[in-house]
């Protein structure tokens, strides 16, 4: 398993790199179709913008941990092919937009000399695996599980049955039963557990299984109350090979996880990940505890310095700072805009917290920093700091603190100005609501459209980018979703549409809830239990007058952050690829699978071998039914579909059927003798159905 090295040590990245740039010549030069082209490069971080002939590169960070050395180097990054910005997402990667298709593997392979990668940021792939950003220095976690992160995001890097699926899938950490990692929205949700048998701790986790937002969003099932740690990677693996072999691939609004969980049945899918335990690479794992390295701790003598305003720095410190469980030291949050840093301000901060903080900052999923094993005596040095570069606002993790995704600055699917928006209700809130600077159980949060990338599913108070109409003219607009958000151990709730609203108008939304919230909330009640008690059908009263499009004003038909009338303008979006139906492709896709069990055969690692050539299988007999007009929607329809057209017609001929071949794969446990008859058989099938198609071709 790859281990904390530079990247260009391992001989696979550096050909990947050299085949990218192999690859963008040859789709520059007309020899691959665009589809191909745009699901290659997805799956190598490279996603393309709203603005034509620029690329968006996500830069893939296992559970938000950069270090120093890394930080300037995306910003020195950054400066050469981007746009001087560094952009925090709410997966915990860090974005750099306008970069040119032909200098991504050039900036590649610099990201690698220093440990990180494009792979598998983007496309129909594991995603960036999160973890709640205080792993490690939590007082209430069990245990770290950075450590069981950083195995998973190693684990499944590269690995042939994760790296071509019908759509993402997302896997995250919490670090207690807060679920500050929000296990409830994911494909898979890890909470840490202890347990104690005969005088012994054994560490596990809580799994949630099958959640995921987007438009439609859904909470995951609970699993395992309690699985051993050492089961949790076999697992995942077996997981991912059913969610290959049984996901939608035509339908791409119903292929992601959890709508396989909807159409099999929960009962269904534990079935067929307990039956794909035979084939994974292992049966257990032992995580190494070790395999992150511990930071680098400040040691050098602080020089005392006053606060440059008390009283802010006394707010700031109360809402943004927390002493860790190791006694004597405490975590920071830095909130960060809109999850914007300038790349010259990346430099500043770099600079000025070296002496002052542990070399292992952490990106949180709310698009902000923090910074751990900060003494006592730097803090008003750090809140100087951040004060000079704008960084200093309080109220992390509170109402004051917005979420967003990019919207319409950069992305394709971008309907409204979500960033603007975000920027305009914290300084609404700072200035009118300042006791809501407090509140951590009232979130607002804000996407460019209803796909969620800025989590409003999952908010108190959230918005999406939506579009009415009034006058025969199109008007920015803002759907408000309400009473989400996190419940605690692996429960939470998914926002409720109630209202459509003119975009200028959130404010007003903002206003009409907080107050109402602060006047008629009982004591100690929650936003949740308020909501609960009032219904739905009173927020829709409360706030039905702002949806009134006879009272327009002219600045209404624009949105936040432009001057012209608003236009919807959505492109194509790549958020989780394409779905590849050219016969030609699909049979050269299934040849490279035949080279690639073959290389890994050789290299003893018969479970890859063996998912290699079953994918060469599912590939070939894919091109061979489109060939008939027949685009079978799984990869489990595809073996069906084969029996029945190809088999039963007596166009190819197997001892019993083409299923009971190909399905081999999870009857047999991944030794040498059993990789070497399946890849012979697999390559003779991929021949046998090459040759017959060029012979229907030549006849027709």
């Amino acid at each position: 398993m790859q281990s904390f090295r530079t990247e260009l040590e391992n001989p696979v990245v550096e050909r990947e790199i050299i085949e990218l740039e192999k690859k963008i010549r040859a789709f520059q030069g007309g020899e691959i179709p665009e589809e191909k082209f745009r699901s290659l490069r997805l799956a190598r971080g490279v996603y393309g913008q709203r603005q034509p002939g620029v690329q968006m590169v996500r830069i893939k960070l296992p559970f938000g941990r950069v270090t120093f050395r890394q930080l300037l180097k995306i910003a020195d990054i950054s400066d050469e092919y981007a746009s001087k910005n560094l952009h925090l997402t709410t997966r915990q990667d860090i974005q750099i937009h306008y970069v040119s298709l032909d200098k991504t593997p050039e900036l590649w392979a610099k990201l690698a000399a220093d440990d990180m990668t494009l792979r598998e940021a983007c496309g129909n792939t594991v995603r960036n695996v999160t973890a709640s950003p205080a792993a490690g220095i939590d007082p209430e976690e069990p245990f770290d599980v950075s450590p069981y992160a950083q195995s998973t995001f190693q684990y499944l890097l590269r690995s042939p049955f994760c790296a071509e699926m019908g759509r993402k899938f997302k896997i995250s950490y919490s670090s207690s039963d807060k679920d500050t990692a929000f296990s409830y929205i994911h494909d898979f949700g890890f909470i840490p557990k202890i347990r104690v048998v005969n005088g012994q701790e054994e560490r596990g986790f809580k799994v949630m299984l099958g959640g995921g937002l987007g438009s439609q969003p859904i909470l995951a099932h609970e699993v395992y109350d309690f699985l051993p740690e050492n089961e949790v990677l076999p697992y995942i693996e077996a997981t991912l090979r059913v969610f290959d072999r049984y996901g939608e691939r035509n339908n791409r609004n119903k292929a992601r996880f959890k709508y396989l969980v909807q159409k099999l049945g929960l009962d269904e899918v534990l079935r067929l990940i307990d039956e794909e335990r035979t084939a994974t690479r292992i049966k257990t794992f032992t995580v190494d505890r070790q395999n992150v390295p511990e930071p680098v701790l400040p040691t050098g003598t602080v020089e005392p310095v006053e606060p440059a305003d008390p009283f802010a720095y006394e707010l700031w410190k109360a809402t943004n700072v927390f002493e860790q469980k190791q006694r004597g030291y405490y975590g920071v949050y830095v909130k960060v805009l809109t999850g914007d840093i300038a790349t010259s301000k990346a430099r500043q901060l770099v600079a000025g917290i070296r002496d002052h903080v542990a070399d292992d900052i952490r990106i949180t999923q709310d698009q902000n920093l923090l910074f751990k094993y900060v003494r006592s005596e730097s803090l008003p040095h750090i809140f100087n700091l951040l004060t000079e570069l704008g960084f200093a606002s309080p109220g992390h993790n509170s109402t004051a603190d917005v979420t967003t995704c990019p919207g319409t600055d950069t992305c394709n699917l971008g309907i409204s100005n979500s960033t603007e928006m975000a920027r305009v209700l914290e300084k609404y809130i700072h200035e009118f609501y300042q006791d809501f600077i407090h509140e951590r159980d009232l979130k607002i949060k804000i996407s460019g459209c209803m796909n969620s990338c800025g989590q409003h599913g999952l908010a108190h108070i959230g918005f999406h980018g939506s579009s009415v109409k009034a006058g025969g003219k199109v008007v920015p607009a803002a759907q408000v979703m309400l009473a989400g958000g996190t419940v605690g151990n692996g429960r939470g709730r998914v926002a409720e549409r109630v209202i459509k609203v003119p975009t200028k108008r959130v404010t007003q939304v903002v206003d009409i809830i907080l107050t109402d919230y602060k006047q008629n909330s009982a004591a100690d009640e929650n936003f949740h239990a308020y909501y609960d008690r009032q219904t739905k059908d009173y927020f829709y009263r409360l706030l039905k007058p702002l949806a009134d499009l006879t009272t327009l004003s002219a600045d209404e038909y624009i949105d936040w952050g432009h001057e012209e009338t608003f236009a919807t303008a959505i492109g194509v979006g790549e958020c989780a690829g394409v779905v590849i139906d050219l016969v030609a492709t699909l049979l050269f896709e299934a040849e490279e699978k035949i080279d690639l069990a073959n290389e890994a055969f050789q290299e003893k690692q018969y479970a890859d071998a063996i998912y290699h050539a079953y994918s060469s299988f599912v590939g070939t007999a894919k091109a061979l039914l489109l060939d008939k007009g027949i685009n079978a929607s799984s990869q489990a329809a595809v073996i069906s579909e084969f029996d029945t057209h190809y088999v039963q017609t007596g166009i190819f001929d197997f001892p019993t059927t083409f299923a009971e071949r190909v399905l081999q794969i999870n009857k047999y446990e991944p030794s040498e003798e059993f990789a070497e008859v399946y890849l012979k058989q697999s390559a003779a099938f991929h021949y046998e159905g090459a040759n017959r198609r060029a012979d229907l071709r030549v006849v027709n």
